[in-house]
C-alpha cells in the first residue's frame, strides 16, 4: 500500500559525470513515485528528470545530482551541477534541420507546471540547480 501522499519527502542520488546516470536516474524516479503511490506522474516526470540530468551531464565536467521532493501536492524535480553557469535559454520545439539537440529545456518548459534554476554559492559550494515542479492534479 503507498505511504500517505500527504506527507512531505526528499530524495536525492549523487551521479557522475556520465551519460548512464541518466538511465539510473529516470529508472530510481520511477522506483521512488511508484512506491509512494504517484505512478500517474512518472512518464511525464522521468521525462523531465532525463532532460535535467542530461543537461547535468552534457553541459559540465564535474559531478551531478538528481533531487526529488514531495510537498503539499507539488512534485519538485531537480538537478545539481558544479557548473555556475546558468543554464541555455530554451529553444522553440519546432523541427530545425541543423539542431540535433538543445530542445531539453524547451521540453521541460512544456511539460512541466513551473521551471526555473538558481546559482549555488554556499559553503564554498559552487554550481546551480535546475528544477521543474508538476502537480499532482
Amino acid at each position: 500500500m503507498p505511504e500517505n501522499q500527504a506527507e512531505p519527502w526528499e530524495y536525492c542520488l549523487y551521479i557522475p559525470n556520465d551519460l548512464r546516470a541518466v538511465t539510473v536516474s529516470r529508472r530510481t524516479l520511477r522506483l521512488i513515485l511508484t512506491m509512494h503511490g504517484l505512478i500517474r506522474l512518472v512518464d511525464v516526470a522521468e521525462l523531465l528528470a532525463a532532460e535535467l540530468v542530461s543537461n547535468a551531464v552534457r553541459h559540465t565536467k564535474g559531478p551531478a545530482a538528481l533531487r526529488v521532493c514531495w510537498s503539499a501536492g507539488v512534485l519538485r524535480i531537480g538537478a545539481w551541477d558544479a557548473d555556475p553557469e546558468p543554464p541555455r535559454p530554451p529553444r522553440s520545439l519546432e523541427p530545425d534541420a541543423g539542431l540535433e539537440d538543445g530542445r531539453g529545456l524547451a521540453l521541460v518548459r512544456a511539460c512541466a507546471d513551473l521551471w526555473g534554476w538558481h546559482p549555488l554559492a554556499r559553503h564554498g559550494n559552487r554550481g546551480k540547480f535546475v528544477w521543474c515542479e508538476l502537480a499532482a492534479a
